[in-house]
C-alpha cells in the first residue's frame, strides 16, 4: 500500500489530461458541425466560392479536432466527434456531387470507414432539396443526374449489410435516404409529365396560330 497514493495521484493527471482534451473536443466539434452547415447553405445557394472556402475551413478544424484527442484513441471513436466529421463528409461529398466532381474518399477526409458511408448516405439524401430547387423552374437534365447519383449511391450503401455495432447505424440512415429518393423521384416524374404537357400545349397552340394564319389568308 506504500505506493497507493503515487499510483492514484498519476490516474489523477491522467484523467485531467484527457477531461481537458473531452472539453476542448467538444467544442471543437459544434464549430466543426456549425461550418459544415455554412458550406452546405453556400452549395444550395450556388455560392461556390463561399463553399470552397468553407469546406476548408471545416477540413481544418476537423484536422485540429483529430489531433487534439490524438493521444485519446477513445475520445476519437466518441459518438460526439463521429458525428462532427460525419457533416465534414456530408459537406464535401454534397459538393463534389452537385459540381460533377470526383468524389473524396476516406483517406483523403481522414475519417474512418463507418463515418465515412454515414456522411456519404446523409450527403445523397441532401441533394434532394437541391433537385426540389432545380425543378422549380422546370424539369432539367441536372435534376435527373442527381437523381441518378442518390440512387447509386444507394443501392451501393445497401450492400453493406453489417451489425450497427460496426457500421454507426449506417442502416437505419440508408433505410431513410430509400424514403428520401422515392419521394424525389416521384417529384422529378411528376415534373416531367408537367413539362410534357407543357410542351405539348404550347406546340399545339402553334399549330393552332398557323392553321388561323393560313385560314386569315
Amino acid at each position: 500500500m506504500d505506493n497507493l497514493e503515487a499510483i492514484t495521484e498519476s490516474l489523477q493527471d491522467d484523467f485531467e489530461l484527457k477531461n481537458a482534451a473531452r472539453d476542448e473536443a467538444l467544442t471543437q466539434s459544434r464549430a466543426l458541425i456549425r461550418f459544415c452547415a455554412n458550406a452546405i447553405r453556400a452549395i444550395h445557394r450556388e455560392a461556390w466560392e463561399e463553399a470552397q472556402k468553407g469546406i476548408e475551413i471545416a477540413r481544418h478544424a476537423a484536422e485540429e479536432l483529430a489531433d487534439g484527442v490524438q493521444d485519446h484513441p477513445d475520445l476519437y471513436q466518441a459518438g460526439y466527434i463521429q458525428d462532427a466529421l460525419k457533416e465534414l463528409v456530408e459537406a464535401c461529398v454534397t459538393y463534389a456531387l452537385v459540381r460533377h466532381e470526383h468524389l473524396p474518399t476516406p483517406e483523403q477526409l481522414k475519417v474512418t470507414p463507418a463515418t465515412y458511408l454515414n456522411g456519404l448516405a446523409e450527403a445523397a439524401s441532401e441533394l434532394r432539396r437541391t433537385i426540389l430547387d432545380i425543378i422549380r423552374t422546370g424539369h432539367k437534365d441536372e435534376a435527373e443526374y442527381l437523381l441518378e447519383a442518390m440512387d447509386a449511391t444507394y443501392a451501393v450503401l445497401m450492400t453493406f449489410d453489417f451489425p450497427d455495432a460496426i457500421t454507426g447505424g449506417l442502416r437505419r440512415r440508408v433505410d431513410s435516404l430509400r424514403g428520401v429518393l422515392e419521394r424525389t423521384r416521384g417529384d422529378l416524374t411528376n415534373s416531367l409529365r408537367r413539362q410534357q404537357l407543357q410542351d405539348a400545349l404550347a406546340e399545339l397552340e402553334r399549330k393552332l396560330d398557323l392553321t388561323t394564319g393560313l385560314n386569315a389568308d
